[in-house]
């Protein structure tokens, strides 16, 4: 977030200003703070009128395409169709499900804590100002001896998740900046790569220019005396990391103790391992083939931020691909290219959008790939944030479901093995490897209002959301000029027949009151897609004039051939 003018030309979404977002979601009914009339709860958030409707068409062309018709009916590395099929679990499982998948030991996050205020933030949030070169100094002088973070105690600190956002703080509040002793802050701009970011900074006496990085891990353990504390800048003020499990712990019965804790589910995945047997054995799928299922799930981050990207409760559509070990690699490359793909196909395509392949030091212990489909976020600019992991688990999950349950889980597949005399085969029994995309539905609708979200200087209203037809809340807007001389009944027909077309994937509008530039303007925000206007011309030629919301242009269409041309522009 460089820019906080809403009347500023936007393209990247990194130059597009959060707060006037996030104001847009509450004005228009996308989303709101959850118990916003007792002040909110931090990390929770609901949907409004708009923002369900656009969330549930983000959980369907999801279902769509990757249950109904995976894939848009193209064929798998194997040469055959992608099969998948859903099932719905539970948000509480039994206990024993989280010890097998690992969560109850290991689901954590390193956090540390100020001993002052006692403030507790996640250790890889700890943003720090370190010297890299001399106060004005060009740039291209001042990388070539760039000094490395690594060993090095920063001259000052801040709690966010990206080094972009932390600069964002430090050159826009300016309370942190007095707390911090910094008397002046200015950003350079980002680097071509967009991987490091700068500032020049008068902090005391020193005078530099300062390089923006996450404080390595290895300083806050072994120097946390040295480090300043973001809240007070004092040093010696913050404890070293310590790891804090992330889920919430919940109680099973009325009378239930202890003995009776439950959790409420950090991922939907687990579901899925666990049903994995019941799918195969009541269902005629055969290996090569997926389960879905989409959820909410809940995460209790310490430090909750940035709008709906981090919250405590959020919603999940994940995939569970099982194979056979040798097709594995294949299928993993397979669904980390058309994931990236869908996700340009409903309205995230352009530059913000990137697909990355983890470093070996960032997988998971089980892990033999890992990719991430991330979007450059306004907070995250110049970086990026993760929307979807698609990573090849292996077949971790089901051999910890089946040591800790007993049961046997592995897969008896009539198509392998040997060829008998008769021409059957053999078969072979294994533990099928697993290829998960899984998706963030909310950090999803988050993605796709921030690419939405533009500003036309030349408008009355300047902004308007450009969503995608297919993810569109409301599909369309009828409007009658005048409330009188027979207008309205024509709109009430026309209304009428959209709804029955399209009302099944989105509102269809009818709206009376006001001029017509502030009802374009309402929907030009709402991100209708087209308005039809019914006019005194309507009555006499049966015509009506559509405007496009992208381009503001009209045009005279015959009223009966709007169904159509809504049909060809926006689908059924």
């Amino acid at each position: 977030m460089t820019d906080s003018n809403p009347s500023s030309p936007t393209s990247s979404s990194g130059d597009k200003p959060m707060d006037a977002i996030m104001a847009l979601c509450k004005r228009r009914g996308f989303i709101f703070q959850a118990s916003d009339i007792y002040g909110g709860i931090n990390g929770f958030w609901d949907y409004g009128p708009l923002g369900a409707q656009m969330k549930k068409n983000l959980r369907e062309a999801w279902w769509q395409d990757m249950i109904l018709n995976p894939c848009w009916g193209r064929k798998g590395p194997n040469g055959d169709r992608v099969r998948c099929v859903p099932v719905e679990t539970r948000i509480i499982q039994h206990p024993k499900v989280w010890e097998a998948s690992g969560h109850v030991g290991g689901f954590n996050d390193p956090m540390v804590d100020d001993k002052e205020t006692k403030q507790r933030f996640r250790a890889d949030h700890l943003q720090g100002l370190y010297q890299a070169g001399g106060f004005g100094e060009p740039l291209a002088e001042m990388l070539a001896r760039a000094a490395s973070a690594q060993g090095v105690v920063p001259l000052c600190t801040v709690v966010a998740s990206t080094s972009g956002e932390a600069v964002d703080q430090l050159v826009k509040t300016r309370k942190l900046q007095k707390d911090l002793g910094i008397r002046a802050i200015t950003a350079r701009a980002p680097l071509t790569d967009a991987a490091r970011m700068f500032v020049d900074v008068e902090i005391g006496n020193v005078k530099a220019c300062c390089e923006v990085l996450a404080v390595p891990m290895p300083t806050l353990k072994d120097r946390a005396g040295e480090v300043p504390s973001p809240f007070t800048g004092k040093k010696g003020a913050l404890t070293e990391p310590r790891q804090f499990n992330l889920m919430f712990k919940t109680i099973v019965g009325a009378t239930g103790t202890e003995d009776d804790a439950a959790y409420l589910r950090p991922e939907t995945a687990q579901g899925i391992f666990v049903q994995f047997k019941n799918v195969v054995d009541t269902t005629r799928v055969k290996i090569p083939f997926g389960i879905g299922n989409t959820g909410t799930s809940f995460r209790n981050e310490v430090t909750p931020r940035n709008f709906t990207f981090r919250s405590r409760e959020f919603e999940q559509a994940e995939l569970e691909f099982f194979c056979h070990p040798d097709e594995s690699q294949a299928w993993y490359a397979f669904w980390r290219d058309f994931r990236m793909e869908w996700w340009k196909s409903i309205g995230l395509a352009g530059d913000n959008l990137i697909l990355r392949e983890h470093d070996k030091d960032e997988l998971s212990h089980y892990s033999c790939g890992t990719s991430d489909v991330e979007y450059r976020f306004p907070f995250t600019s110049p970086g990026f944030g993760e929307l979807e992991g698609i990573a090849h688990r292996g077949d971790y999950d089901l051999t910890q479901h089946q040591k800790h349950s007993g049961v046997k889980l592995d897969y008896f597949d009539t198509t392998r093995g040997e060829t008998l005399p008769n021409g059957s085969r053999k078969g072979e029994r294994y533990l099928p490897h697993c290829i998960e995309p899984a998706a963030g539905l909310d950090r999803g609708v988050l993605a796709l209002i921030c690419e939405a979200y533009t500003v036309d200087p030349s408008r009355p209203s300047p902004e308007l959301m450009k969503f995608h037809p297919r993810i569109a809340p409301i599909k369309a807007a009828v409007f009658p000029l005048m409330d009188k001389e027979g207008m309205p009944d024509v709109a009430e027909k026309l209304y009428d027949d959209l709804f029955a077309a399209f009302g099944k994937t989105g509102f269809i509008e009818m709206d009376a009151k006001q001029s017509i530039g502030k009802r374009y303007a309402r929907m030009d925000e709402a991100g209708c897609p087209y308005c039809f206007t019914i006019d005194g011309d309507t009555l006499k030629d049966q015509t009506v004039t559509v405007r496009d919301r992208d381009t503001g242009k009209q045009e005279r269409i015959a009223l009966d051939r709007v169904n159509g041309f809504l049909t060809e522009k926006v689908g059924a």
